[in-house]
C-alpha cells in the first residue's frame, strides 16, 4: 500500500506539471498585453514593462523561471490588481469559493443519497418515477440555468431571498442550491441504481433468512455496500463543482476564485491565470488521491490489492 501511495503521489505531480505547461504556453497565445490602458503606452514604455516583468525573455525561459518561483511558493505578482502577490489574492478569495463548494456539495450529496435510497425502496411507484425525472432534469440542465430561474422566482418575483451577493445566510441559499442540484441529481440516480443491485444480491437474501430486520439489512448491508461506488465519484465531483462555480460566482456576484479567474482572462493577467489554474488542478488531483484512499478504507479488497502491488 505504501508503494502504491508513492506512485499515486508521483502521478499527481506529473499531472499538475503537464497542466501548468499547457496553460502557460497556451496563455501566451492570447492577443494583447496584460497592461492596462495599453493604447496610451508607447512602444518604449511597453518594452520597459516587459523587461521589468521578464516578458522580454523567450517563452521557455519564462516557463523555467515560473516553475522555479512556484517551487518556492511564489506565483508572481498580479498585473491588473496593483502588483499584489497572487498567493495573497488567492488566499483572500479561496475561503469564499471553498465555502460555497463545500456547502453545495454537502447539500447535493446528502439530498442525493436520501432520494436514491427512497427511490430504490419504492421501485415502480410515483416516488421512484419522480426521482428519476428529477435526476434527468438535474443532469441535463446546466447549473447557471437553475441559478437564473431561482433568482427570477425566489428573489425577483416573490422577494423571498436576496438576488445576489454572499453576505447573509439567506443570500447563500440560492447559489448553494443552484450549484448543488446537479450533484443531487447525479448522486440520487447513481445511488438508486446501486441500491437496487445490492438489494438483489444473495447475501441480502441470506441476511433476511437469518432473521435480521428489514431496517438492519438495508442500513448495515444495503446502504453500506451501495455507498462504495458512490464515494468513488464524490472526489472528482467535489473538484468539478469548484470549477463549475466559475459561472455561479459571476451570476450571484460572489467574490471567489471563479470571479477572479474570469476577470484575469479578460485582462490577460498571466500570473493570476496560472495561479488559479494551479489551484484548480491541484485540488482536482488531490481529491482523486483522497478518493482512492477512502475507497481502500471502505473496501478491504482494495487495501489488499494495494499492499500486494
Amino acid at each position: 500500500m505504501f508503494r502504491y501511495t508513492l506512485q499515486r503521489i508521483g502521478y499527481m505531480i506529473v499531472t499538475i506539471f503537464v497542466i501548468i505547461a499547457i496553460t502557460f504556453f497556451t496563455m501566451k497565445l492570447l492577443p494583447g498585453t496584460p497592461y492596462q490602458n495599453e493604447q496610451r503606452l508607447s512602444p518604449e514604455m511597453i518594452q520597459q514593462l516587459n523587461e521589468q516583468y521578464g516578458l522580454d525573455k523567450p517563452v521557455p525561459v519564462q516557463f523555467v523561471y515560473y516553475l522555479a518561483g512556484l517551487v518556492q511558493g511564489d506565483m508572481g505578482d498580479s498585473f491588473s490588481l496593483g502588483g499584489r502577490p497572487v498567493t495573497h489574492i488567492i488566499a483572500h478569495r479561496l475561503p469564499v469559493s471553498a465555502e460555497l463548494g463545500i456547502e453545495a456539495m454537502f447539500f447535493g450529496v446528502i439530498a442525493g443519497i436520501i432520494l436514491g435510497i427512497i427511490a430504490s425502496l419504492r421501485r415502480g411507484t410515483f416516488i421512484d418515477y419522480g426521482t428519476v425525472i428529477l435526476a434527468v432534469v438535474g443532469i441535463s440542465i446546466p447549473s447557471f440555468v437553475f441559478a437564473v430561474l431561482l433568482q427570477h422566482y425566489f428573489a425577483v418575483k416573490f422577494s423571498l431571498l436576496p438576488v445576489a451577493f454572499w453576505e447573509t445566510p439567506s443570500s447563500r441559499v440560492l447559489p448553494i442550491i443552484s450549484l448543488g442540484i446537479g450533484v443531487m441529481a447525479f448522486i440520487s440516480r447513481f445511488m438508486r441504481t446501486e441500491m437496487v443491485e445490492v438489494l438483489g444480491q444473495d447475501y441480502i437474501t441470506f441476511a433476511k433468512a437469518q432473521g435480521m430486520s428489514r431496517i438492519t439489512v438495508i442500513v448495515k448491508h444495503g446502504i453500506r455496500n451501495a455507498l462504495i461506488p458512490v464515494i468513488t465519484i464524490i472526489g472528482p465531483m467535489t473538484a468539478g463543482i469548484l470549477t463549475g462555480s466559475l459561472v455561479i460566482e459571476n451570476i450571484f456576484a460572489i467574490p471567489g476564485i471563479g470571479d477572479l479567474f474570469i476577470k484575469s482572462i479578460l485582462t490577460n493577467d498571466y500570473p493570476v491565470i496560472l495561479g488559479t489554474t494551479v489551484l484548480y488542478s491541484a485540488g482536482f488531483v488531490v481529491m482523486l488521491f483522497i478518493t482512492d484512499v477512502l475507497y481502500g478504507v471502505i473496501d478491504p479488497r482494495i487495501r489488499i490489492a494495494g499492499g500486494d502491488s
